[in-house]
């Protein structure tokens, strides 16, 4: 497996459900005490900061002469926790019946035709990697997560958490890690890990709003949305739009991520607030998307996606010289002056961060 897993849901939530939710969601409680206990080694695997030996592999944002054609394989952990189970569904096979298997077949062929025919890049690694997921891993495993070769996606406790197939922008999200891994390899801790999230979450984002067709002002800009059960009062794990909104129960507690720079959470827990601190920068994204209208994938994705395989990011940027890099980017697609490159400055400075000059 490889050393730098991403899992969907956040600790801190997970500790909030496992530690009071007895009472309410005595299922759900006991699923994420071991939920938790699963999701040690992925943290620890995270903490070692080693980027990939594919890290270097920086591709270019030039649009292919064709679209690609995804290679897709699912297989079924069957309730076990050994991967990857057994392939029930390959490419081009007719649909299953299995909703898990069916939902991660479809989620993973529309992220395949967001990265082709958007940003020209062929699958994960820009040369036709093959996508893989495993669906019904572990005993009421509330998260899901890329191991750096596969998607795994647990079936929920039944009580907070449904299955996480069920999200196209769960399933956006963890492929876009291994984008990430290939590309700039921003390290999982603190501002670059919380940067690491953000991006992930931008194409998650993406991915759904190209599935279905929708623009900026359409586009929900919810992360997850779907996971949570009736009886949750929620949306959904993340607005990018709207920080610190996506729920507020009174077992999870609400929604604690910050929308501004000023409230930047300093903490050592969850790699030092990666999950939390993302907020900034995806609000960033969300006022600059909606403040230019029409489809998102064709302006400010399109940059951050340029900022992302430029080779210009360090493993540790953090939220500043990010955000000059995409200013930069702005520029270079769009010209300096151009409603985009203010929109996307004016998208940082709204969240308190001053693009750095970056030349």
């Amino acid at each position: 497996m490889s050393r730098q897993p991403h899992a969907i849901v956040p600790p801190y939530l997970l500790a909030r459900l496992a530690a009071a939710g007895d009472e309410r969601y005595p299922i759900a409680a006991d699923a994420a005490r071991r939920s938790l206990v699963r999701d040690v080694p992925v943290r620890e695997w995270r903490l070692l900061g080693e980027p990939p030996a594919f890290a270097a592999d920086r591709q270019p944002a030039a649009l292919p002469d064709a679209p690609s054609t995804p290679d897709r394989r699912i297989s079924d952990a069957e309730r076990s926790e050994t991967l990857p189970g057994r392939l029930v569904r390959r490419e081009g096979q007719a649909a299953t019946g299995d909703d898990a298997v069916d939902d991660a077949y479809d989620g993973l062929g529309d992220t395949h035709r967001l990265f082709d025919r958007v940003f020209g890049r062929d699958s994960i690694d820009g040369r036709g990697l093959p996508l893989e997921a495993t669906v019904h891993y572990g005993d009421r495993y509330d998260n899901a997560f890329w191991d750096g070769e596969r998607m795994v996606f647990g079936d929920g406790d039944g009580e907070v958490f449904t299955g996480f197939t069920g999200s196209l922008s769960v399933i956006g999200h963890e492929l876009a890690h291994g984008v990430t891994e290939r590309t700039a390899a921003l390290r999982y801790q603190g501002q670059s890990g919380a940067l690491n999230e953000h991006v992930s979450d931008v194409f998650g984002a993406l991915v759904e709003q190209y599935a279905l067709g929708q623009d900026a002002e359409a586009a929900t800009w919810l992360i997850g949305e779907g996971i949570f059960t009736d009886a949750v009062q929620g949306r959904a794990l993340r607005s990018m739009l709207e920080p610190g909104t996506a729920y507020d129960d009174d077992v999870l507690g609400r929604d604690p991520q910050p929308a501004h720079y000023d409230d930047y959470v300093q903490t050592t827990d969850d790699n030092g607030g990666v999950h939390l601190n993302s907020g900034i920068p995806n609000r960033a994204f969300a006022l600059a998307a909606t403040e230019l209208g029409g489809f998102a994938w064709e302006h400010v994705g399109r940059l951050w996606y340029d900022t992302l395989v430029s080779g210009r990011l360090a493993a540790d940027t953090g939220f500043h010289r990010f955000a000059g890099e995409t200013v930069r980017a702005a520029g270079e697609r769009f010209g300096a002056d151009s409603r985009e490159a203010q929109a996307v400055r004016r998208g940082w400075q709204t969240v308190g961060i001053e693009p750095e000059d970056v030349g």
